[in-house]
């Protein structure tokens, strides 16, 4: 599936994973292929991104995700204190 993460403060990070962990305001999230369609607030947390044996994770804010057809999307507000830096998400 396609994983698009976005930050208000304009950076953006996309690929491809077999499975996402949301940190969701009720508890984790775990996103797989063929996933419902849904829409969840995120509180801040850990974000694990996995493809094959890989996992990349990165701390995030606030924010929401969105779950349409094989497609993640997660958006994060980044103002102030709270940047994120999504290139780390290539190394």
């Amino acid at each position: 599936m396609k994983v698009d993460i976005v930050a208000r403060s304009g950076d953006s990070w996309s690929g491809e994973a077999d499975s996402v962990v949301v940190p969701a305001f009720d508890g984790e999230l775990g996103i797989l292929d063929g996933r419902e369609p849904l829409l969840a607030v995120l509180r801040p947390g850990t974000v694990r991104v996995g493809s094959g044996s890989t996992e990349k994770s990165f701390d995030i804010p606030l924010g929401f995700v969105v779950v349409d057809t094989d497609v993640v999307t997660i958006v994060v507000d980044d103002a102030g204190d709270n940047y994120l830096d999504l290139e780390e998400l290539d190394d």
